[in-house]
C-alpha cells in the first residue's frame, strides 16, 4: 500500500512520532494505522513523544581529544540523577566519540552509532530511561595542541563543564591551568579582537549613561570612558584577566612565561541559557479544587 504524507501526518499527530518513524511504522504495517501505533508504542518511540515537550536542562558535557581537534557536546536530561546514570553516561561517551567526526549538531544527529543514527539512539534511551534528551550543542577547535578539561566530572571526560584550549608551545600541564581558569571565570573572548563589536558598545553606552550622571564635562567623560572599558576588557576577555592560578599575571603574561600561545578556547556548561520554568504544584491543586 502505498503510504501518502496525510497518513504520516495523522499518525504524527496522534503519536507525537517523529516524521520518519511515523513513515516507518505505517511501511512496516502496510499503511495499517492502529498497527503503526502498535508499532511505535513497542519501539517506545510513541512514549519518547510525548516526553519530548518536558524541559531537559540538566545531563551532561563530554569533551575529547583527537590528534589536533578537540570536541565538546552537551547531552541533555531532565534530571541530575540521570547525569549519574551508567547506561546515560556511556551513550554520552559514544556520542563524543561519533562528534570529533562531524562538524554540526545536525551531522552529529544523523551520523551512524551502533547501526542506528545518533538521533535514534537518544530516542531509544528516552524510552528506556523514561526522561526527555536531547543532543542540545557541540562546538570543535583545532590547534596545535588541544587540551581538555572537564569541572564537577561525573564520569571520566565527562561533568557539568567542559572546556577546551587551543595553543602553541607551552604544555599540558599548563594548558590545563588555563582550561580551569576557564571553566572557573567564564570568559566572553579570547581577546578583545574576538569580542561582538555589539556587546563592545553597548557596555560603552552603559558607561557613558553612568558617567554622564555625575555631571561631569563630555571631555572628561570621555577619558573617564577610555579607563573604564579598559577594566571591562580585563574583566571579559581571557587574555587581559588576572590568572587565576597567580593573580599577580595576566593569562597573556603567564601564557609567554610558559611559552605558549593560546590561540582559542570553548566552554560549555550543561544547561547554559534555558529557561526552566517551575511548577507549582501547590497553586495547581489549588486552582483545581477552586473550579
Amino acid at each position: 500500500m502505498a503510504i501518502t504524507a496525510s497518513m504520516v501526518k495523522e499518525l504524527r499527530e496522534s503519536t507525537g512520532a517523529g516524521m520518519m518513524d511515523a513513515k516507518k511504522a505505517l511501511t512496516e504495517n502496510d499503511g495499517d494505522m492502529e498497527a503503526a501505533v502498535d508499532w511505535l508504542r513497542t519501539k517506545g518511540l510513541a512514549k519518547a513523544a510525548k516526553k519530548s515537550g518536558r524541559t531537559a536542562a540538566e545531563g551532561l558535557v563530554a569533551v575529547k581529544v583527537d590528534g589536533n581537534k578537540g570536541i565538546a557536546v552537551e547531552v541533555n536530561s531532565e534530571t541530575d540523577f540521570v547525569g549519574k546514570n551508567a547506561e546515560f553516561q556511556s551513550m554520552v561517551s559514544g556520542i563524543a566519540d561519533v562528534a570529533i567526526t562531524v562538524d554540526s549538531v545536525d551531522a552529529l544527529n544523523a551520523a551512524p552509532m551502533g547501526g542506528k543514527t545518533v538521533a535514534e539512539i537518544v530516542t531509544d534511551k528516552i524510552a528506556t530511561i523514561g526522561e526527555n534528551m536531547s543532543v542540545r550543542r557541540m562546538q570543535s577547535i583545532t590547534g596545535d595542541t588541544v587540551v581538555s578539561y572537564v569541572h564537577n566530572a561525573a564520569a571520566p571526560g565527562m561533568g557539568k563543564i567542559g572546556v577546551l584550549v587551543a595553543m602553541t608551545g607551552g604544555d599540558d600541564a599548563f594548558g590545563k591551568q588555563v582550561a580551569m581558569h576557564i571553566a572557573a571565570v567564564n570568559p566572553a573572548s579570547l581577546s578583545e579582537d574576538d569580542l561582538d563589536a555589539s556587546v563592545v558598545e553597548k557596555e560603552k553606552q552603559v558607561q557613558m549613561d553612568i558617567a554622564r550622571e555625575s555631571g561631569k564635562p563630555e571631555a572628561v567623560i570621555e577619558k573617564m570612558i577610555v579607563g573604564r572599558m579598559k577594566k571591562y576588557m580585563s574583566e571579559v576577555t581571557l587574555l587581559n584577566q588576572q590568572f587565576v592560578v597567580n593573580p599577580d599575571l595576566t593569562v597573556a603574561d603567564a601564557a609567554k612565561e610558559a611559552g605558549a600561545t593560546i590561540t582559542g578556547f570553548v566552554r560549555l556548561e550543561v544547561g547554559e541559557g534555558i529557561e526552566v520554568v517551575k511548577e507549582d504544584f501547590a497553586a495547581e491543586v489549588a486552582k483545581v479544587s477552586q473550579s
